[in-house]
């Protein structure tokens, strides 16, 4: 393991405050609370034309309740805040951070443009685990984080319904700009993937599945399908803010990376049957690096993933004991949290 410098740890601390600083000056409207239950979420009230919409802002928490109240502040210092994100990314690639590729990185940029991870859209697969190196301040061996040509988007089912809000333009729009096509299921009726003309770079859109069945769902406020999955409801709660390299930065989403390394457990075994061989190697080579630092750096984050995981079901146990039995180095850490 190589760690990053403190140059470029702080150079990271810096750039994530500043987006989620840049995200918060786009308050226009009248901000409120509203709250379901247990717990509150700012909304902003915007008046278009004669019509009122409402914007989700995110749940209520300190940090997101101190930017709102800072959000005419920031507007006003916008210009000066990119620039110094610009100079921040500079120092972040001189010190080895990884960039995304000019497809990758238009592509994170025009959905954080649109409000898809503000609307709880998350990164997932290996372009999520590329951004760990800033979370966790090592870098990221180049055979684990190897571009790949899918791009992953999850978000939860019941969350796209609460949220009453939607992208601020259609996704397929967006798509069709950057050269994406839909790719139709069979029966024609849902869209859940796009693929790049003349290219193999694919988005597709996920969602947890809480049925037998693993189907095709809607996501109404990102207003595309998604394919539904089985064990994606615990890789993607909780998730956290990241910084994606491109241009003077992008703030994006992805889950957190405890989550992350046992979920792959869970994914590599699902994928050993199958014509995947390759991925469940990659699967298992991404868990035990983040294992292994975790296990130094934040060991009780990770023994409450690992609890929680094993706590779901003889199924979830069954996936990961047989991905830890072809790890024995990676079983060893665990046992001992």
């Amino acid at each position: 393991m190589r760690p990053h410098s403190p140059t470029a740890i702080a150079a990271h601390t810096d750039l994530l405050r500043l987006l989620r600083e840049d995200d918060a000056a786009q308050i226009t409207g009248a901000p409120f609370l509203e709250r379901r239950g247990n717990r509150a979420y700012w909304y902003e009230t915007l008046r278009i034309g004669t019509t009122v919409r409402k914007r989700y802002i995110g749940e209520d928490t300190a940090e997101t309740a101190a930017l709102v109240a800072r959000a005419r502040e920031l507007a006003a210092t916008r210009a000066e805040r990119a620039a110094h994100r610009s100079r921040l990314i500079r120092i972040l690639r001189a010190e080895g951070f990884l960039s995304p590729d000019r497809t990758t990185g238009a592509l994170l940029n025009a959905m954080a443009r649109t409000g898809v991870f503000r609307l709880g859209g998350t990164l997932v697969g290996t372009h999520a685990f590329r951004h760990y190196e800033g979370e966790l301040g090592i870098a990221i061996p180049f055979d684990q984080a190897a571009q790949t040509d899918d791009l992953d988007i999850a978000q939860f089912e019941r969350l796209s319904l609460a949220l009453d809000d939607h992208v601020d333009e259609p996704l397929s729009d967006t798509f069709r700009d950057l050269s994406f096509a839909p790719v139709p299921t069979l029966d024609g009726t849902a869209v859940w993937r796009w693929k790049q003309s003349g290219t193999d770079s694919l988005v597709e859109f996920l969602t947890p599945s809480f049925r037998p069945e693993e189907d095709i769902r809607d996501l109404p406020a990102l207003g595309v399908s998604a394919q539904s999955l089985h064990y994606l409801n615990y890789l993607i709660a909780e998730p956290i803010k990241a910084a994606a390299l491109y241009r003077s930065g992008v703030l994006i989403q992805i889950p957190r990376p405890e989550r992350f390394a046992i979920h792959k457990l869970i994914v590599a075994d699902r994928r050993r049957g199958g014509p995947d061989q390759i991925k469940s190697r990659k699967d298992r080579a991404q868990a035990a690096f983040l294992i292994r630092i975790l296990s130094e750096d934040r060991p009780e984050d990770l023994r409450e993933a690992w609890e929680d995981a094993r706590s779901r079901g003889t199924r979830w146990q069954a996936r990961i004991d047989a991905s830890l039995a072809r790890m024995p180095d990676t079983a060893a850490l665990l046992a001992a949290l």
